[in-house]
């Protein structure tokens, strides 16, 4: 390896992409170095980390933490500085000492230290999917105005990202085809869907998720949210993203060019494999993940979604065109309905009825700032909450 070591920020760190992005990071000590790690509370998960990467930096964004993180550390004999607030977050991204930012960070609050890395030009792996689909005219402003590099990390994203043009842009590209596992109720109707249960929907056949992307997969939701990063990470309209259900999961999404030809990334279901990519593209290294067996996979299969029955996919669309404020009220009121169904407070099918049912509420304003969005976004979650009493 030549040149000198990268020096990695990772937010989020403690959970599963900080995971397994610091795997990756040490299988190649001679290559990448941790200068910062940030969690929201879990300070003893934190200093443990600590402890194995030694980093310059470690920041609490829950300042009734900041305490114990920094007696946690003295207490392990470290060096790192303690730091708490989210808006130390900002300053870490933006400081030289660091060239990478890994934005894994779950929720609105990720979205700030993302534009701060996009702004400082930073190279940024972006797993916070609310960065862009709240503020996504923005980031991909400031990454421009940066001269940030951004790789997307959602195994998608990070499909296209490779299978698009090596030269930039998306010329000759007629179309780019992101694929859905279609979750624990593919092919399931309607009439099916009415008395799921939090247990039954948070049983992916595939990936190991969290409670509440699990739910997402499970009404297409994350796959409509994906739609709508997709048109702001690589510039397409509605439509020229299409989705079509593969139940392998072994086809991470595809890209249609106009001579007829179509790139295909394949992998294993393992979120490593994209963080390598982010860390080290064009390069590649090896990120412990096993080679797929097409001959154990023997077929990869292809349907149309069904959005009868999963209607989320379709109200996804529908604020993608609307565009402004429509993604970000979107996005709200699908955590309240998540959140609700989770809580039993919720049918599964009552999941895109109260998203419906806000967006009509709301509509779509040309909001131009993130305070814009932030605004929409809790205006989103006080009447989609108002509708479930």
């Amino acid at each position: 390896m030549a040149g000198p070591l990268k020096r990695i920020a990772l937010f989020g760190a403690t959970g599963s992409i900080g995971a397994s992005a610091l795997d990756v990071i040490a299988r190649h000590p001679g290559r990448y170095v941790v200068d910062a790690l940030s969690a929201h509370s879990q300070v003893e998960a934190l200093v443990a980390l600590c402890v194995r990467f030694r980093p310059r930096v470690a920041a609490i964004t829950d300042d009734s933490r900041y305490a114990a993180l920094r007696e946690g550390l003295a207490a392990a004999g470290l060096d790192t500085v303690a730091v708490a607030g989210a808006a130390t977050l900002d300053a870490i991204a933006a400081d030289d000492r660091n060239d990478t930012v890994i934005a894994a960070i779950v929720g609105a609050a990720g979205v700030a230290s993302t534009l701060a890395a996009a702004r400082a030009g930073k190279r940024l792996l972006l797993a916070n999917k609310e960065s862009v689909v709240l503020a996504g005219e923005l980031l991909m402003a400031e990454v421009a105005a940066g001269g940030a590099t951004l790789v997307p990390i959602d195994s998608e994203h990070n499909a296209i990202f490779q299978c698009l043009p090596s030269q930039g842009g998306h010329g000759g590209v007629r179309r780019i085809v992101l694929t859905a596992s279609g979750g624990p109720f593919r092919g399931w109707s309607r009439e099916q869907l009415v008395d799921i249960t939090p247990e039954q929907a948070c049983a992916h056949p595939n990936w190991s998720m969290g409670r509440k992307i699990s739910v997402d997969s499970a009404t297409l939701m994350n796959k409509g949210l994906e739609v709508i990063e997709a048109h702001h990470l690589f510039d397409l309209p509605a439509e020229r993203i299409d989705v079509v259900v593969h139940p392998q999961s072994t086809i991470h999404s595809l890209v249609d060019y106009v001579d007829g030809s179509m790139l295909a990334q394949l992998g294993q279901p393992d979120m490593r494999t994209t963080l390598a990519v982010g860390l080290a593209w064009p390069e590649r290294i090896e990120a412990g993940v096993a080679p797929l067996d097409l001959l154990a996979i023997a077929r990869l299969d292809f349907q149309a979604p069904d959005l009868a029955a999963f209607p989320c996919l379709g109200l996804a669309f529908e604020a993608l065109r609307a565009g402004g404020s429509a993604p970000a009220v979107l996005n709200a009121a699908n955590e309240v309905a998540v959140s609700a169904f989770l809580q039993r407070r919720l049918a599964f099918l009552g999941i895109p009825a109260l998203i419906e049912r806000t967006m009509h509420r709301l509509p779509a304003l040309p909001s131009a700032t993130l305070d814009d969005r932030l605004a929409a976004d809790a205006e989103a979650r006080r009447i989609a909450t108002g509708l479930l009493a």
